[in-house]
């Protein structure tokens, strides 16, 4: 099975949004063990949309269609697909129905425009949208079966899988099962890791690939058909093997996650006291349900005023040290987590940049600590030529890893390749 995805939109084309829903789609299927062939993007002109759905048509055995199905006249899916199928488009009654209902239901007026979601292909089967105004749809065109969705995210993913997905299992032999396992890597460039895996023989059906999305590089292995996909353990412990620390979590998109899935509902308690991650290290966390069950406080202590009266940092250590230094931010660690007895404290203090180095100290150098109940681990790092953006997210990351090794009773401080840590 040949599987596609269009993305409809001028917004989408000329990059004014990102489109967070191809992403998605992509790796839905792929937890399914299909893989999509091919993403293409199309702005809102009908004559192209009319010619990507017949040249596609001739290839995909089915493509999903995303966006163009709104009540405006740039929204032109459902004309494209008339036009390219050469029959007309006609009102389905059983959705004008349900706008009407919708609408009263709301207690709005129905816009006359708002009919128009109501037109669908004269041969269409009707894609139910429980959670909005736009009626999908699914055509057969050519050797495909195009299934139209809209592009708001929340409608898009609840069709896709509760239509989508039920409507390809019931059409199409998925072929050769396919399965991918994700190992995220920190400190490691792309190329370095790379060169230590291209000697490994891997066994057949198995590929590797790599996603840069700083401060991580994801090293992905695609496994083909039964053989190969009962290969998969013995070959992450390859990888692992050559890798070494490099490899932080498997299966799992951040660090922020991991840290988070080790502490939910562990007991155990954090406070973060920031001071150059400016709040980014308690904001990775709070992204997830459930971190109120560990998470104390995040403070993010900008001024050495605040290091001292909030967190109890020495101003002769901060006259004597400087605010980044590994004397500093231990103290800082062990004022956040005595505040209220957390068992761990992460803190940082550095000089992101782009101004504010000097010769000891330039940008980019960063001091972190994890203090724990029973002792504070601590290094000062030297991330060179990065952007203020990626000085702060690889700081950031790196606590977390610490915070990860420790929990999961590993040495705290090990080596980032990308980094170079200073001698205390």
């Amino acid at each position: 099975m040949k599987l596609e995805l269009i993305c409809t939109g001028e917004e989408v084309l000329a990059g004014q949004i990102v489109d967070t829903n191809a992403a998605w789609f992509a790796n839905t299927m792929m937890e399914q063990g299909i893989e999509c062939q091919r993403k293409t993007t199309v702005g809102d002109r009908l004559s192209d949309l009319v010619e990507i759905f017949k040249e596609r048509s001739l290839v995909a055995d089915i493509i999903l269609v995303n966006g163009g199905l709104g009540p405006t006249s740039d929204d032109l899916s459902s004309e494209a697909a008339a036009e390219a199928l050469g029959e007309p488009l006609v009102e389905n009654s059983q959705w004008r129905q349900r706008l009407e209902d919708w609408f009263t239901r709301n207690g709005r007026v129905m816009s006359p425009s708002n009919l128009k979601q109501a037109l669908l292909p004269e041969s269409a089967v009707m894609i139910d949208n429980p959670v909005g105004t736009a009626c999908g749809f699914a055509v057969k065109l050519n050797r495909a079966w195009l299934f139209f969705t809209p592009g708001v995210p929340f409608e898009f993913k609840a069709m896709v899988k509760d239509q989508f997905i039920p409507f390809i299992n019931e059409r199409f032999d998925a072929g050769e099962v396919t399965q991918v396992t994700k190992l995220l890597t920190l400190g490691s460039g792309e190329s370095a890791l790379a060169d230590k895996l291209q000697a490994l023989t891997l066994p057949s059906g198995i590929t590797l690939g790599y996603r840069s999305f700083m401060p991580y590089i994801e090293i992905k292995l695609f496994a083909r058909g039964e053989a190969a996909i009962e290969q998969i353990e013995d070959t992450v412990q390859l990888l692992e093997a050559a890798l070494g620390t490099a490899v932080v979590c498997r299966d799992c998109d951040s660090l922020a996650k991991a840290v988070h899935n080790q502490l939910v509902n562990s007991g155990l308690g954090l406070s973060v006291a920031e001071s150059c991650t400016g709040g980014a290290i308690t904001s990775g966390l709070v992204a997830f349900p459930g971190s109120s069950t560990y998470l104390h406080q995040g403070l993010v202590t900008y001024s050495n005023e605040s290091k001292v009266k909030v967190l109890g940092v020495k101003p002769e250590t901060l006259d004597d040290q400087g605010a980044v230094s590994i004397a500093v931010v231990e103290q800082m660690a062990s004022g956040a987590r005595n505040i209220l007895g957390s068992d761990f404290a992460l803190a940082t203090s550095g000089i992101a940049g782009p101004e504010g180095g000097s010769d000891a100290k330039p940008v980019g150098t960063v001091a972190i600590a994890l203090a724990t109940k029973s002792a504070v681990y601590s290094q000062m790092l030297k991330f060179p030529s990065r952007s203020r953006d990626l000085v702060r997210s690889m700081s950031t990351a790196v606590a977390y890893d610490m915070l990860r090794r420790e929990l999961a009773q590993q040495a705290v401080i090990v080596d980032y390749p990308s980094a170079k840590r200073f001698a205390k």
